[in-house]
């Protein structure tokens, strides 16, 4: 099965690649195949590039030739006999060789970074497309640091390696190929002493590369872990700076880093190394082809022009050698990266969206919970043929000691995690089957856990009815009792919040999550602890509007302030997953049952004391 069939249609990147587990390089062609055009179009320009910059040691020996033949070398066969004549035309072989060269040089620097930027682009919007389709288990169990590093560092370490090392290895082979075949031509003998240190530095190679693979690995899991690390503490500031603890923190954050920093120099020793060992290579073959060459030359069997062309561009084969251990490093590194942002898309998608339409304005907003079966993972299972059923246009209280399952109806109502048993049905129809992004258009979240973005007041109260007029904006506002105080804001509704909403108090961020819930309309209305973070007279105030936000939607209230839901049609209690009571508040209160006891401790009364107030 192909996980990617469900990627957004703007993210065509790696689509058509397979779940299975393949080898990096191959994953990376097929990133690149949508881009093979401007790829062959670089690595065209790359060859080009390198042909014309071997040129040079040709017209050395093309010069030596014309001064010691004179009007008998090879150009003179060409029919330019005076030596200023041929000398000439080697001046303008080489303006144009040289412009020529510069010329391909530019372009191909353009086109790879083109394809190097494109590419990088479209692997973050793909990564980070597919990252949104997770489920939140991924994000519980993952770290965040650890998925910035991949969005961001190895994303930018993978454009490197196209930006630079693809072009060295392009111009690497149309040396060892254009070089080793001329000097076959001229002189198989040397040709033969040229190439003997070739497979040494081949296999030298390849071992290097092995050795250094588990090496980069090891370095980019070291830095996912320093990223972890800095976006935790980061997000924790106010905790560290609270309790003095930032000693202690800076002390973990050197360990962290100290363990990156020595990854990275065992990875380093290695490739370092290389470079060294190869050149003792290619100082033996370029004695060699000095003294036999020469000899050849003195011989006769060769001609002197042929010997100089022969060792300057034996210089020209055997030098850019030494920098495959700096290319093999960085594809290594690139490798490393790709293996990492790859199995990232290779990560499967445990909550499809299902394929029919839910258009917002038919929902009417009838829920049924229906024999439903859910278990967080690794732990034991929460709700056990849980059966719950929400008329349409009704308001819902569900209320419970923490852990008993409250919020967890409204996760799994959102589908933001899958039940294993049963069914949720929303005006009769199952949510498994309703296109994601319709279903949680039509219901409105107000979590106890309010994330403001960075931006202005308006922005975050439009987040998600993107493009709302003002006046929009504002009635919202005013409905969840939050203008007051964004008027008082130094620029009003124009007010950066920072980031996570940090420049504005919890009761103020709260208000705004309502304004923001209210403004999108939504049939289905979830306040999950949505007075928890305000004071008693911002709760009243926002109470005195519920009647107004809850008309002709279902709304469903989860409290543990037991005020909130004292005027909802109906109240759940909930205990270990299972609901052990459900009626209006006075008549929970006239059984003296659970919620009776928890209206009691709440209100501050004794056991006996009358509870009807």
């Amino acid at each position: 099965m192909n996980i990617f069939s469900i990627a957004p249609a703007n993210a065509p990147l790696i689509a058509s690649m397979a779940t299975p587990p393949t080898p990096a390089l191959q994953r990376l062609a097929a990133a690149l195949h949508p881009h093979r055009r401007l790829m062959w179009l670089a690595a065209g320009c790359s060859v080009l590039n390198k042909l014309f910059d071997l040129a040079p040691p040709v017209l050395i020996g093309l010069a030596v030739d014309v001064v010691v033949k004179q009007n008998t070398s090879w150009l003179a066969a060409w029919g330019v006999s005076s030596v200023p004549g041929q000398l000439g035309v080697l001046a303008g072989l080489s303006f144009g060789i040289w412009s020529a060269e510069s010329l391909f040089e530019y372009l191909y620097a353009l086109l790879w970074r083109n394809l190097a930027q494109t590419v990088q682009h479209e692997l973050r919007q793909e990564a980070y497309g597919h990252l949104q389709q997770l489920e939140m288990a991924f994000f519980e169990q993952g770290s965040t640091g650890r998925l910035m590093a991949i969005l961001n560092d190895d994303i930018n370490q993978l454009e490197r390696f196209l930006d630079q090392g693809a072009n060295e290895i392009l111009q690497l082979l149309t040396t060892v190929l254009a070089v080793g075949g001329a000097m076959v031509l001229l002189s198989p003998m040397v040709a033969g002493v040229a190439f003997l240190p070739i497979p040494v530095i081949l296999w030298g190679s390849l071992r290097f590369q092995k050795r250094l693979a588990p090496r980069y690995r090891e370095v980019r899991e070291r830095a996912g872990d320093l990223a972890s690390r800095l976006s935790n503490n980061l997000g924790g500031m106010l905790t560290i700076k609270s309790y003095a603890a930032e000693t202690w923190e800076l002390g973990r954050l050197a360990e962290d880093s100290q363990a990156y920093r020595l990854s990275n120099g065992r990875a380093i020793r290695l490739s370092a190394a290389f470079i060294p060992l190869i050149r003792f290579a290619i100082l033996f073959a370029f004695l060699a082809i000095l003294v036999i060459g020469g000899l050849q030359a003195w011989q006769g069997v060769i001609a002197v022009g042929t010997y100089s062309f022969l060792v300057f561009i034996t210089q020209r084969l055997l030098w850019p050698l030494t920098t495959l251990g700096r290319t093999l490093d960085d594809y290594q590194r690139a490798m490393a990266s790709t293996s990492r942002v790859l199995d990232l898309l290779d990560t499967p998608i445990a909550i499809p969206s299902g394929d029919q339409a839910l258009p917002r304005q038919q929902v009417r907003g009838a829920i049924r919970f229906q024999a439903v079966d859910f278990a967080y993972n690794g732990r034991e299972p929460l709700l056990q043929r849980f059966n719950l059923e929400v008329p349409a246009g009704s308001t819902i209280g569900i209320v419970g000691a923490t852990g008993s399952g409250k919020s967890t109806i409204v996760k799994l109502l959102l589908r933001l995690y899958e039940i294993q048993g049963g069914q949720i049905l929303l005006d009769g129809q199952g949510i498994q089957g309703l296109k994601l992004q319709d279903l949680r258009q039509a219901i409105g979240l107000v979590s106890q856990e309010v994330f403001l973005f960075h931006g202005t007041v308006a922005e975050n109260i439009a987040y998600g009815s993107f493009g709302a007029p003002r006046a929009a904006i504002e009635q919202a506002a005013m409905l969840a009792e939050a203008a007051g105080f964004i008027e008082t804001l130094p620029e009003g509704y124009d007010t950066v919040v920072g980031e996570r909403g940090q420049r504005l108090s919890g009761g103020q961020r709260q208000r705004i999550a309502l304004a923001r819930a209210i403004l999108k309309n939504p049939p289905v209305l979830v306040l999950d602890e949505a007075t928890a973070a305000v004071d008693n007279e911002t709760e009243a105030a926002i109470q005195r509007s519920l009647d107004r936000i809850t008309a002709s939607r279902t709304t469903l209230v989860i409290a543990h302030r037991l005020s909130t839901v004292r005027h909802a049609d109906q109240i759940v209690v909930m205990e270990q997953g299972r609901i052990v009571e459900s009626g209006p508040h006075d008549d929970l209160i006239s059984r003296n049952g659970s919620y009776a006891n928890l209206w009691r401790v709440q209100a501050g009364l004794r056991q006996n004391e009358d509870l009807r107030l």
